[in-house]
């Protein structure tokens, strides 16, 4: 946690409104907020919320802890997906630092990377806190949070869902599956959420039952869970009745707004 005379936080920004939620909570309690963009991911509309604001390509290290290290930035939190095409793409360029950390990765797992840069940052003298920093009030209740409750059926594929999620989490597949009648629908691989709704919905022809869940050993520094809005949009293209998430563990985007459109779809939002 910042210590009580840091005003100063940096924010490593990916796509989506996550950098939004957090940018708006740090601005409203007195904090000066230095953004590092993602070029072809973070909204450009992000400068507006910030007080410092630079893009930087994929694989530029040096430059983001040159960016920061002048900019007297000593904690750090990453908000946003990065699309994961970039790790195939065959046009990027690695800085030294960047391939100096690429080569001693054992695996491509995303918590593998990600606690790589967590630790060059902890050698440059910077750290890398909690995601839900600041952001406790976002945190998903437990309960149903719409007006349908889950039927019967719905609660024994959320029961099953749930244990298929945490082992696919243990292995850092994915946070979401989608499942029908205890079949297994699809697992969210690296294309993200809502696509993994998208495909598992297709298949499961309606009435699809999707659960998120933070992984068993979650490091609440990146990859922490986030629902909202697209999230809800994405189910109801595809006629999925139920989103089952963690209570404690999810950020909701845009409550009143995702919680509106479930129950506008007839969808049931449930925390456990």
């Amino acid at each position: 946690m910042a210590s009580v005379n840091s005003k100063i936080i940096g924010l490593i920004a990916g796509n989506r409104q996550f950098p939004f939620l957090f940018a708006r909570a740090a601005k409203d309690q007195g904090y000066t907020v230095v953004a590092a963009g993602v070029l072809g991911d973070t909204s450009c509309f992000l400068r507006f919320y910030v007080d410092k604001f630079r893009y930087f390509k994929v694989g530029e290290l040096r430059k983001l802890f040159e960016y920061f290290r002048g900019n007297s930035v000593q904690e750090i939190i990453m908000a946003g997906q990065v699309n994961p095409d970039n790790l195939f793409n065959p046009a990027l360029k690695l800085d030294q630092d960047f391939q100096e950390l690429a080569n001693a990765l054992r695996d491509r797992k995303a918590d593998t990377i990600f606690s790589a840069v967590a630790g060059r940052l902890q050698e440059e003298g910077m750290k890398l806190l909690d995601s839900t920093f600041l952001l406790n009030k976002y945190l998903a209740p437990r309960g149903t949070l719409t007006k349908r409750g889950p039927t019967i059926s719905e609660l024994n594929d959320i029961e099953f869902g749930f244990a298929l999620a945490r082992q696919m989490g243990g292995i850092d597949v994915g946070q979401t599956v989608v499942v029908k009648q205890k079949a297994i629908v699809a697992i969210e691989a690296m294309e993200g959420t809502d696509q993994a709704i998208i495909r598992g919905g297709k298949i499961a022809r309606g009435q699809a039952v999707v659960v998120k869940t933070a992984k068993p050993h979650q490091d609440n520094r990146f990859d922490v869970p986030v629902i909202g809005p697209r999230t809800i949009k994405a189910m109801a293209l595809v006629k999925a009745a139920c989103l089952a998430i963690e209570a404690g563990k999810t950020l909701i985007i845009d409550r009143d707004k995702t919680i509106s459109l479930a129950n506008k779809a007839g969808i049931c939002l449930v925390a456990g």
